[in-house]
């Protein structure tokens, strides 16, 4: 699958990206930026929250566990980004009619989801290719 992004209006930081059927948007913060949309590091936190819930309700359905929903909170610390630390602190709450025992299930399925595995313990190659050729409209 490829994200695809083109700059709208022409000039601004606001971009459009496609991914698959879905469209939605990115900018950067004022004062660069409009702040009309996310920006890359708040899709990258996002990525983890929704990973993190969609793997709850997955194993808690999958177990048949009571789960009725989830509420994922992740706070970013990129104060030391530029030394090479980037810190994310998950806050989960989980409702219905869960047992602790549940609860601690569903806490271990979370703890590993795939986008916190990506994050932690893959090495990612980015390649970024070759320019090519400008079109003019």
């Amino acid at each position: 699958m490829s994200v695809e992004t083109r700059t709208d209006p022409e000039g601004s930081y606001r971009h459009v990206l496609r991914v698959g059927a879905h469209t939605v948007h990115a900018d950067m913060a004022p004062p660069d930026g409009e702040g009309s949309a996310p920006g890359p590091h708040d899709y990258f936190d996002a990525s983890l929250a929704a990973c993190k819930s969609l793997t709850a309700m997955w194993y808690a359905k999958r177990h048949k566990l009571a789960l009725d929903r989830i509420e994922v909170k992740v706070d970013r610390d990129d104060s030391h980004e530029r030394e090479g630390k980037y810190r994310l602190m998950v806050h989960i709450q989980l409702f219905g009619a869960l047992s602790d025992e549940d609860k601690k299930k569903i806490h271990a399925a979370v703890a590993r989801c795939p986008i916190h595995k990506l994050m932690t313990t893959t090495e990612i190659e980015i390649e970024t290719a070759p320019l090519t050729q400008d079109v003019t409209p």
